[in-house]
């Protein structure tokens, strides 16, 4: 550094000056070699805390986050099933997809996106929910069926137990891929439950007449 002459530095890549302490002295404290090492000391300290303040909007990125970060907020939104091992970029997307659905959580809308970005393609949903004539609602709503064609890259537990997280905690859940049930394991209960509450009330009423007359 020539005497009296201020250096331009570079710049960094968040547009300040490697040397934006340093540059801000005046020009007899530059003169000072001894200072201005001094300085830039204290500027080296600095910038690890200016850094991250520049780095802070994009913390909440899930694309360019770190990974810890991106860990941190799938757990936050409850969705720390993900295997770590299917590595960053699966559990990126994931999180992405997650905090897109998150005002749907637990929908038909949400569990498609969801279903078709874990098994990778279509899937189809069916469930006791909809709207009904007064008196003529099934009595149990609480069921849905989801079906894929695949997994995709996980294995079948790890896809039931990352698909049951998105259900509701009360509602019944059939999962089928590629045809067949992998969840529950035991057998389905009858579909006659699904009838409507005053069909199923006749077929009472018809039993204990029945049972009556023998």
């Amino acid at each position: 550094m020539s005497e009296g002459v201020i250096e331009v530095s570079p710049t960094s890549t968040t547009g300040r000056h490697e040397d934006w302490l340093v540059n801000q002295l005046p020009a007899g404290m530059v003169a000072d070699d001894f200072f201005v090492r001094l300085v830039r000391i204290f500027q080296t300290q600095a910038q690890t805390l200016l850094s991250h303040a520049d780095t802070l909007p994009h913390l909440a990125d899930p694309r360019i986050a770190p990974i810890e970060m991106v860990r941190y907020m799938a757990r936050w939104l409850g969705t720390d099933s993900i295997d770590d091992s299917y590595g960053e970029t699966a559990e990126r997307a994931v999180l992405s997809m997650v905090a897109a659905t998150l005002p749907w959580r637990g929908t038909r809308y949400a569990l498609t996106r969801l279903l078709e970005l874990y098994s990778g393609g279509p899937a189809r949903i069916t469930d006791g929910g909809g709207v009904f004539e007064e008196g003529r609602a099934p009595g149990d709503v609480a069921w849905v069926r989801l079906e894929v064609t695949s997994s995709g890259p996980l294995p079948i537990e790890d896809f039931v137990a990352l698909v049951l997280d998105e259900v509701p905690a009360h509602v019944r859940t059939e999962i089928v891929v590629g045809g067949a049930r992998v969840w529950p394991h035991q057998p389905v209960e009858p579909p006659t439950q699904n009838l409507p509450a005053a069909g199923r009330r006749a077929r009472r009423e018809d039993s204990h007449d029945t049972d009556g007359g023998e």
